[in-house]
């Protein structure tokens, strides 16, 4: 009896670490849902952006002046910019943020076979999509303008951005909103914030959950217009955490001429607006700037090619509406996809 005793009190301090541990574990996880979530928004690079966090503090403030950085270095509308006084020629020398943008552009365009070009900016003006006004440029002007065209023109030199010629335009719009998500995301992580959404413009990365304490809820538009409600429809939403998503499209950016859409999508080899069927493309990939980056080389490069560079790069998932010969919409995702499809 004496030893069953002396077995019952060895046990005591035992089972009061077990409780006050289990006690410990569910504070910890308790605490997270606590701490609130803080909401901000407003407008860069000519669009909007919002943002949702889970911090104690609202770092609204922080948001803005490092959304003011990326302005300051890759902003073709900032004529103080990094890249506008290169474009004029007042300066050839390039700062930490733009170095980074440039290589991952160099590296995309080295991927997509070209598809993928910052200096197609002459092209796209002279078809009236850029930041300065066009008309429809005729075969001799699009061949004059291709001079100034072509990603393997461009080269570093220590802190030097060097263009082959001159009067090149180098324009990262195409980029631009993905690496701000980037920068952001990155403030966040090093403000030790967990859970997080940012979008800019509809690219948009997420992290941990949402103040439901579930995956993100993401949706990719319809190039349809919702009949009820006006504005796009939601063609599907994904549910998604730790992952950036981009999204180019044709759909909306156009105007006819001749009883032919033009739209804003340019090729950069044959200096003309592309033909494919691709409406939309949506893209996953580990940064913001990456995915944005290959959602528009997608659009250039057409279904059937672009299906062929996602075949080596197992870290991209994509997400396509395209019209078929029928004129019908289509989609054709990646199969990893399926498993961020809400029902």
């Amino acid at each position: 009896m004496e030893q069953k005793s002396r077995f019952r009190l060895w046990h005591i301090p035992m089972l009061i670490l077990l409780i006050l541990g289990t006690l410990w574990i569910a504070l910890s996880e308790r605490q997270p849902a606590e701490i609130p979530f803080q909401h901000n928004e407003g407008v860069i690079f000519g669009t909007i952006y919002h943002s949702t966090y889970q911090s104690k503090e609202d770092i609204g403030n922080e948001i803005l002046a490092a959304l003011n950085q990326v302005d300051a270095s890759l902003s073709m509308f900032n004529p103080s910019s990094t890249i506008s006084k290169i474009n004029s020629g007042e300066s050839d020398q390039i700062d930490s943020l733009l170095l980074h943008v440039f290589q991952l552009s160099q590296t995309i365009s080295r991927e997509t076979d070209g598809a993928f070009d910052v200096t197609v900016a002459p092209l796209v003006n002279a078809w009236g999509f850029g930041f300065k006004s066009g008309g429809f440029p005729d075969s001799t002007m699009v061949d004059s303008l291709r001079d100034l065209v072509g990603w393997e023109k461009l080269s570093l030199e220590g802190n030097r951005l060097v263009k082959a010629n001159p009067h090149m335009i180098i324009d990262f719009s195409a980029i631009a909103k993905g690496f701000g998500v980037d920068w952001v995301a990155r403030l966040f992580q090093k403000k030790g914030i967990r859970n997080f959404m940012i979008e800019i413009g509809g690219e948009v990365i997420t992290s941990g959950t949402n103040p439901k304490n579930e995956l993100w809820h993401i949706g990719i538009n319809s190039p349809e217009v919702d009949s009820i409600q006006g504005g796009s429809k939601l063609q599907e939403i994904l549910a998604m955490s730790d992952c950036a998503m981009a999204t180019s499209g044709n759909y909306r950016n156009y105007y006819l001429h001749d009883g032919k859409r033009i739209a804003h999508t340019i090729d950069p080899k044959t200096g003309y607006p592309v033909q494919h069927s691709i409406l939309s493309s949506t893209v996953l990939a580990p940064s913001c700037a990456m995915a944005d980056g290959y959602a528009t080389s997608f659009m250039v490069l057409g279904l059937e090619k672009a299906k062929k560079v996602l075949s080596f790069h197992p870290e991209l998932q994509a997400y396509f509406i395209y019209s078929d010969e029928d004129g019908e919409n289509k989609i054709w995702f990646t199969p990893s996809l399926k498993e961020y499809f809400t029902e």
